[in-house]
């Protein structure tokens, strides 16, 4: 008998797991390969906390394995002696969110840990600003971000409102592990925890709270008031937890030509008129798009189903119809936009920083060293971006101002610490009035930072390898990139190789070595010749590796074409 049919007996004989659950793995009993994938192995509780296939078993997400992993969090907290300090949770609008917040914060009572739990789906970064206004150790934001809708997950954070980076990361993962029996895991009937005053129900307050906190970071209300009549703006929340939040602050701020298509406006955990919600995918969007078209919106938004994530069309007068905006692109747009008019209203604070990410574009180094703002990259995901702020707060070093990453996340402000969607479409509902003012489209705005700082360009390109084997040769083929760096991808010279994973940076034409400065992370950097790049990255959530790049033509045709040469050599160097 395999280890996963000897799982499978034992969830069906133990009394812990409930009749629900067993009849569901009667009926997969025989199938001994829909087995083999449900118990192979435990859910890994990775760096950034769970995300998986709803379903029973020990692979999947369902309340036994999100309240294990609760279990592990709490005794970690025990263990930081932060149990006083209590532990907000908030959820979106998939299949059990609603259920697996509340087991979530019944073992956290059960461990005599206070749990403020959401009335109803909120935001990410919502949870990420409700977990610091009320002084809590950590949160959980229950959501499986833009996966499928199969798909539900579990997000951890620490006291500073970004998610669990080192150490504290690793001491959750090692408590998680440590749970071999299911029957160590604590829990409690609701009634008990909410009696004991351990399971608070939180809401309208904090809604009001960090709506406040938003609006700070307006810089021209007065263009707002002027304009506000004057453009039209067309937004999806992908059925998801932007809807009410998102139409809040634009309605508070003034905009009153605001269109949400009515197919994806209300919570639907199945996305019916999605197949994929994540405004990356430009089939995502053609719903907004028709709409669009229907009111002759200025701007197409979408946010994907926690709202941390940013999806931008705009119209271009010119051609009649709407450009997609990478993430790279508005994030930029925003950045450069909120630079620009802090510097010339003398609102910039004292020491400002702008803080990307690795593979982020370059234009952002050029448009920080325009504006005089300490420019600082971090590794891939923004709870990196996030510890930059804790860092400035605790060295009283820097203040921070602005920071992106390239899958659509940026954060103005710091009343949170992830990127925060709902800030995005604010920010960016703002300075398209005020382009619209002075008679230009984002778009036209977004040519003219191409004009000026270059014609920037990223792109991608993913290599699926699923399994043992495919995780072996995804090892094998970061070995040989790390061993024998490439000098060369096609036309382009490397002119620094920095391998993240041992620290170490190596010029190549001169042999000299340096530091990254950056913590251990399984990644390599070819810094090429003519502010272009590539980067090899194995994906900590999906079994695929992949390759970031990015280039800088003369032209919007010109860097599509080094782009699309880039991605051949890539795949050359791989071949070979």
């Amino acid at each position: 008998m395999s280890n996963a049919q000897e799982q499978l007996e034992y969830w069906l004989s133990d009394s812990y797991f409930d009749d629900a659950t067993k009849q569901e793995l009667l009926a997969i009993r025989n199938n001994t390969d829909e087995v083999e994938d449900r118990f192979y192995k435990e859910l890994e509780f990775g760096t950034g906390g769970l995300r998986g296939v709803i379903g029973a078993g020990t692979n999947r997400m369902n309340i036994y394995t999100v309240r294990k992993a609760t279990q592990g969090l709490a005794n970690y907290i025990k263990k930081m002696g932060g149990e006083s300090r209590g532990v907000a949770v908030s959820f979106d609008c998939r299949r059990f969110s609603p259920e697996f917040a509340d087991e979530t914060a019944r073992c956290l009572a059960a461990n005599g840990i206070k749990a403020y739990v959401f009335d109803e789906l909120r935001p990410t970064p919502e949870l990420s600003f409700a977990l610091r206004r009320l002084g809590c150790i950590a949160g959980v934001m229950v959501t499986a971000s833009h996966n499928p809708p199969e798909y539900n997950g579990y997000k951890a954070y620490w006291e500073d409102g970004a998610q669990v980076t080192p150490p504290h990361d690793n001491g959750i993962i090692a408590e998680v592990k440590a749970i071999t029996d299911y029957h160590e895991v604590k829990t409690m009937t609701k009634e008990a925890a909410v009696k004991t005053g351990l399971y608070e129900i939180i809401g309208k307050e904090m809604d009001d709270a960090y709506m406040i906190e938003l609006k700070k970071q307006i810089i021209h209300p007065e263009v707002i008031k002027e304009m506000a009549d004057k453009f039209t703006i067309v937004y999806t929340p992908f059925h998801g937890t932007g809807n009410i939040p998102v139409r809040r602050v634009l309605s508070e701020l003034g905009f009153t030509n605001v269109f949400v298509v009515p197919e994806q406006e209300l919570p639907d955990p199945d996305f019916t008129t999605l197949a994929y919600p994540n405004p990356e995918d430009p089939k995502a969007f053609t719903l907004a798009l028709k709409l669009a078209k229907e009111k002759h919106a200025d701007i197409v938004l979408a946010t994907d189903p926690d709202a941390d994530r940013l999806g931008v069309y705009a119209l271009d007068t010119k051609t009649g119809e709407y450009v997609p905006f990478t993430g790279n692109m508005s994030g930029m747009l925003i950045g450069e936009y909120i630079l620009r008019e802090r510097t010339a209203t003398h609102t910039m604070p004292q020491d400002p920083a702008f803080v990307t990410t690795i593979v982020t574009t370059n234009m952002a180094r050029r448009v920080a060293e325009k504006y005089g703002l300490k420019y600082i990259e971090v590794l891939t995901g923004f709870k990196y971006i996030g510890e930059q702020i804790k860092f400035f707060e605790e060295n009283h070093s820097y203040n921070y101002v602005f920071g992106l990453e390239e899958s659509y996340g940026c954060l103005a402000g710091t009343h949170a610490r992830d990127k925060d969607a709902v800030v995005a479409v604010m920010m960016l509902c703002e300075l398209a009035a005020w382009y619209k003012k002075h008679g230009k489209t984002i778009w036209d705005a977004m040519v003219d930072m191409y004009e000026e700082y270059g014609y920037y360009k990223e792109g991608q390109y993913s290599i699926t390898m699923k399994g043992i084997e495919g995780a072996r040769e995804i090892t094998a083929l970061m070995d040989r990139l790390r061993k024998n760096p490439p000098k060369r991808f096609g036309a382009w010279t490397v002119e620094e190789f920095r391998d993240y994973k041992t620290g170490e940076t190596l010029k190549v034409q001169t042999d000299e070595k340096g530091k990254t400065g950056l913590p251990e992370s399984n990644v390599l950097y070819f810094a090429l010749n003519d502010d272009s790049w590539c980067c090899a990255r194995p994906s900590g959530t999906e079994p695929k590796i992949k390759f970031y790049m990015g280039v800088k033509g003369t032209d919007l045709a010109d860097a599509q074409k080094k782009e699309d040469a880039l991605t051949e050599a890539v795949k050359a160097v791989i071949a070979q």
